[in-house]
């Protein structure tokens, strides 16, 4: 049998010295999660960041960077998720879009706030992700190749 992880993308987005995050339904109540989601088929990598943050955020996200790539196993389901995350520029927003089923809204936190939420991440990964965008780790798009 073969396995293979989800993959998925995250815009990690600060502006003003504040963290982009939604906030979500999900099995266990309202969660903190970056615009993020699952790659799907035929996409790049960079087009499915750009998707995934304005179906979830209403916001228009440049990708700029690479943060990281980040591999987590689930620890109560048999899943591990292969996250390449993102951050840039966001680029105008488009008022009155409707978000994607399960989005509550998009909301701006301070990293002491995004700290203070630990509980309600969806995962380990959007602490990780912005404390590896607050060390500065960036790393150049072209590492990212897509054939189609």
């Amino acid at each position: 049998m073969i396995w293979k992880p989800n993959v998925t993308v995250a815009a990690v987005v600060e502006r003003d010295g504040k963290y982009l995050l939604v906030e979500e339904e999900t099995d266990l109540g309202l969660a903190f999660n970056q615009p993020a989601g699952h790659l799907e088929k035929g996409e790049a990598l960079i087009d499915a960041v750009v998707r995934e943050t304005l179906e979830e955020t209403a916001y228009r996200f440049k990708p700029m960077q690479l943060v990281g790539i980040y591999s987590w196993q689930h620890p109560t389901k048999d899943v591990t998720y292969l996250r390449f995350a993102f951050t840039g520029e966001l680029r105008g927003y488009e008022a009155g879009r409707p978000l994607d089923t399960g989005i509550v809204a998009a909301r701006w936190l301070t990293y002491d706030e995004v700290l203070a939420t630990q509980e309600r991440h969806r995962s380990p990964l959007i602490l990780r992700c912005i404390d590896d965008l607050r060390a500065g780790k960036r790393y150049p798009l072209d590492l990212l190749v897509h054939y189609a």
